[in-house]
């Protein structure tokens, strides 16, 4: 943060409104039980998967997880279903062969029914862009747990806007657009993460800017990193299921001057 901050100095007000919209992150410690939930609202009936657009790249759709590998290389672990594919809890987390920068995905998922555990331990997997960005994925119909970490959140950064969680078992769809940070020469952050997000139609995330990576009771800074990575799914301990996932790379846009 410290080019952008250099920026400030000079006198750019494009950069001081990102600033402005991290600081609002931190008024809360991370993954505090005290900051609001967010309202609930009750999204449409679940449909049909949404077929991909003619430019997207099919991730899945059915019959094989050639698409995938595990994080740590060889071939992806996890089970295909007649529906979708699942999490084997212990398999360790999944990854895209693919690599991707500015982009919008379209990923639907499901909780385990019936139901078990509470907070973070019922229906938990992420959704990592770039495989260091986090967008939650859990049981969060009835389920208290703290704001930053319920579905749709941006973890430990950013609850959503509102609680658009259907019942477990009712396949649910995230629709994201994300663009990457952006880094200089030296590796400091010329312009961070954004996140745009539906969450079964209803927006929740609105062009949200990243603090970091993601971390567990932590705020990460920025590390200089490639312009395209994969994609991941989270093994965490729960058997979460997924279908219908595509990709469209997205033309890249300048970082702010």
């Amino acid at each position: 943060m410290k080019a952008l901050r250099h920026l400030i100095a000079g006198g750019s007000l494009l950069i001081a409104l990102p600033l402005r919209l991290g600081a609002q992150v931190t008024e809360w410690p991370v993954h505090s039980m005290e900051r609001p939930v967010p309202r609930l609202v009750k999204p449409a009936p679940p449909a049909a998967p949404v077929a991909p657009p003619s430019d997207a790249m099919v991730l899945f759709a059915g019959g094989t997880l050639a698409a995938w590998e595990g994080a740590r290389g060889g071939a992806a672990a996890w089970r295909v279903t007649e529906q979708g594919f699942e999490v084997v809890p212990g398999a360790g987390a999944i990854r895209t062969r693919a690599a991707f920068g500015d982009a919008q995905f379209h990923i639907e998922w499901r909780s385990p029914v019936p139901p078990a555990g509470e907070g973070q331990d019922r229906g938990n997997s992420g959704v990592f862009l770039m495989e260091r960005y986090e967008i939650q994925v859990l049981d969060s119909y009835q389920n208290r747990t703290y704001a930053d970490g319920q579905a749709a959140a941006v973890y430990g950064q950013h609850p959503p806007l509102v609680n658009a969680s259907r019942p477990p078992g009712q396949w649910q769809t995230y629709d994201i657009v994300f663009r990457r940070p952006r880094f200089d020469s030296a590796g400091s952050v010329v312009s961070p993460a954004r996140i745009t997000l539906l969450h079964n139609g209803v927006l929740v995330q609105d062009g949200v800017l990243l603090t970091g990576p993601v971390g567990h009771r932590e705020r990460r800074p920025y590390e200089a990193h490639a312009d395209r990575l994969p994609l991941a799914l989270q093994d965490h301990g729960q058997r979460v299921q997924f279908r219908n996932v595509w990709v469209r790379s997205l033309e890249e846009v300048p970082a702010a001057p």
